[in-house]
């Protein structure tokens, strides 16, 4: 490389690594977050859609879900985004920094998690209706998984995931110029990220919303769909895993956490009257 070029790609390689560090230990924090939360938090309560809380508090531990499960696997398309303007910062063009970008991404997920309070709150009160609804909880928790490994094979999910699978190509053909270009590009990749992965957070609902493995083993997914070379074919395992699980529910309650053999909430649940 010509000495001239040499300070240029330093500094490119710093703030890439600033960039990536960043990111990685906001991941740990918001682990650290959520591991401090489901430790204090009454199992029922864990296993309750709303986790007990108000719409705010609910969206906050939402968002921080999102930082801690999603940064590591967005990091590929977050760093190719602060590539292609730290280029244009050395060569003297107009530049907008990442974090307009990653803000606009997080601000999709904050969306989705209103959305997810409003169909929890819904889902709670539904269920102090309704006997039935109490009394098949693992039936349906058995659908939602089947649903999710089904969506997993639609031609939805793969487009979706062609556009997290491929940053650059994403950049390319979204590029928009300026803060106001930027905060779009973060949001159409965060449309992307969630039509990828929506299903995911949602199974979430049946298996504990603050079940710490359950967050693990869907953010390991996550990161090898979009970021190894046989993504695609996980994706497939994935679906079949989730379709077998789920059907294994509805035939045997107690496999879903939280369930007793008798496939009915334990009465020390929390009530569903808000």
């Amino acid at each position: 490389m010509p000495v001239g070029h040499t300070q240029p790609y330093r500094t490119l390689t710093r703030e890439r690594n600033l960039i990536l560090g960043l990111l990685l230990i906001l991941a740990v924090v918001a682990w650290g977050v959520l591991i401090q939360q489901q430790s204090t938090m009454p199992d029922a309560q864990a296993m309750s859609p709303t986790m007990g809380m108000g719409a705010l508090l609910f969206v906050a531990i939402w968002v921080v879900m999102m930082v801690a499960m999603m940064f590591p696997t967005a990091a590929p398309m977050i760093l190719i985004f602060a590539r292609v303007h730290a280029d244009r910062q050395q060569q003297g063009k107009p530049f907008v920094p990442t974090w307009v970008f990653v803000g606009a991404y997080l601000l999709t997920w904050a969306v989705f998690g209103v959305l997810a309070y409003i169909a929890a709150l819904g889902a709670e009160k539904l269920a102090g209706q309704s006997m039935w609804l109490m009394n098949n909880a693992a039936l349906l928790g058995g659908v939602v998984l089947i649903a999710a490994g089904l969506y997993q094979l639609s031609p939805l999910k793969h487009v979706c995931l062609s556009k997290c699978r491929s940053p650059m190509q994403f950049v390319l053909h979204h590029w928009r110029s300026g803060y106001g270009g930027a905060f779009r590009m973060g949001l159409e990749h965060g449309v992307y990220c969630l039509g990828c992965c929506w299903l995911m957070f949602v199974i979430l609902f049946p298996l504990g919303i603050m079940n710490l493995v359950a967050m693990a083993l869907v953010t390991a997914l996550i990161f090898a769909e979009k970021s190894l070379s046989l993504g695609r074919q996980i994706s497939w395992i994935a679906a079949g895993v989730l379709i077998i699980y789920g059907a294994l529910v509805i035939f045997l309650p107690e496999a879903l956490p939280g369930m007793p053999s008798s496939g009915v909430p334990s009465s020390g649940a929390p009530s569903m009257d808000m």
